[in-house]
């Protein structure tokens, strides 16, 4: 449109120019379609000069896009830097978008649980299967020898005794031993009365072996019996030697190495690795078998009623919103706001290495039409100021 318009203007000069002997309104209209084909070439230039060289001339100060656009790329990245990455500017839009609350409305919606966890647990197939056995068990193995090698056993230890005292379990726990004693006892009778047989001698009567062996399992039962007894003295040795033991995985070097030396062959033990090996090749075959059931999948479903039931508590609970969104606007600060010179740094970089005729269709692309407006205007502009000028100097000059 901005090219015919010109072409238009230059033919209705032409056209004037033919006419031997013009009147007022001949000059009047070829003024103005000149100065109008003077505002359209001008105009054209200037457009054209953004983007390329005017007809292929090296005219200075021209093809100012591909020319300039790594200091674009510098100029762009600045700007999102300081505008659209201002901490306080940030946190402003999160605090006014209420993200918990949106998160909330989303996840209740029961087709919008069900599609996330159908897409989360449709990306579990691929994600098992693209971890072989091998590489999975060095992980297991590296991540418990990482973690388990850096706590303190002898601490957790002590600090379990030190609970089991203070709840009273540890008399639970002292009960169930002596049961368990007392059953083993009982379910092994017969061999008891071989063992006191055997070890008799030959000349006492078998008779007797066998009541000295009742006697002794009796006994011995009567005796576990009475150590199911709170007040016992017995059971209140085992709470003296359980607090020992408690000062001594807490203070006494000897103790704490000797767990600690108990922990490092549990980890490096290969049984363990073997162990861990088992586990995951287990866990792998149910995961690929519920996901391979589709709806019925298992996982599915409870992904489903799970992220609806978070959604719906969200809603509910103004409390944990707060929190949410406090935690959101944390993680914005820590994770973005931080790296927001990088960012600027990266958006530079990539016009850096873009094709400067690569930049220069890009924009054209995207602002072209409207500077084509431009030259419209121009040409338009150029003709009523030609013909403005005409009458000036007809009338006034």
């Amino acid at each position: 449109m901005a090219t015919l318009l010109l072409v238009l203007m230059a033919g209705i000069f032409l056209s004037t120019k033919a006419i031997d002997d013009p009147g007022f309104w001949i000059l009047l209209i070829r003024a103005g379609a000149e100065a109008a084909m003077v505002g359209g070439l001008a105009d054209w230039f200037a457009v054209t000069a953004l983007f390329r060289r005017p007809l292929g001339l090296p005219i200075p100060h021209t093809a100012v896009i591909p020319a300039n656009k790594d200091r674009i790329g510098a100029g762009l990245g600045l700007f999102v830097e300081r505008n659209f990455l201002d901490p306080e500017l940030v946190t402003a839009k999160l605090r006014s978008l209420t993200p918990a609350r949106r998160i909330g409305t989303w996840l209740s919606d029961g087709a919008n649980a069900e599609k996330l966890a159908e897409r989360l647990a449709a990306a579990l197939p691929a994600l098992v299967e693209s971890l072989s056995d091998r590489e999975v068990r060095g992980f297991l193995a590296r991540a418990l020898e990482r973690q388990l090698g850096a706590i303190d056993l002898s601490a957790v230890l002590s600090r379990g005794l030190e609970i089991l005292r203070e709840s009273d379990r540890h008399h639970e726990l002292f009960d169930q031993i002596v049961r368990t004693a007392r059953q083993y006892l009982l379910d092994n009778q017969a061999r008891i009365y071989e063992a006191v047989e055997d070890r008799s001698r030959w000349w006492v009567p078998k008779g007797i072996d066998k009541r000295m062996a009742k006697a002794l399992i009796g006994g011995t039962a009567d005796l576990l019996d009475e150590l199911l007894q709170r007040g016992h003295p017995v059971r209140r040795q085992f709470e003296a030697s359980l607090d020992r033991l408690t000062e001594e995985l807490r203070n006494d070097p000897a103790r704490r190495d000797q767990i600690a030396a108990i922990q490092s062959e549990l980890l490096s033990n290969p049984r363990t690795q073997a162990y861990l090996g088992e586990v995951w090749g287990e866990l792998r075959g149910i995961l690929l078998r519920d996901a391979a059931a589709g709806r019925a999948s298992l996982l599915r479903q409870a992904l489903t009623g799970a992220l609806q039931s978070l959604g719906k508590g969200l809603l509910s609970d103004a409390e944990m919103q707060a929190r949410v969104d406090r935690g959101i606007e944390e993680a914005a600060k820590s994770w973005v706001l931080p790296w927001r010179h990088q960012i600027g740094h990266f958006i530079a970089e990539v016009v850096k290495s873009w094709d400067g005729n690569t930049v220069a269709k890009r924009v054209e692309i995207a602002v072209g039409r409207d500077l084509q407006y431009i030259r419209i205007n121009g040409t338009l502009v150029g003709g009523l100021v030609g013909i403005g000028i005409f009458l000036l100097s007809w009338y006034v000059l």
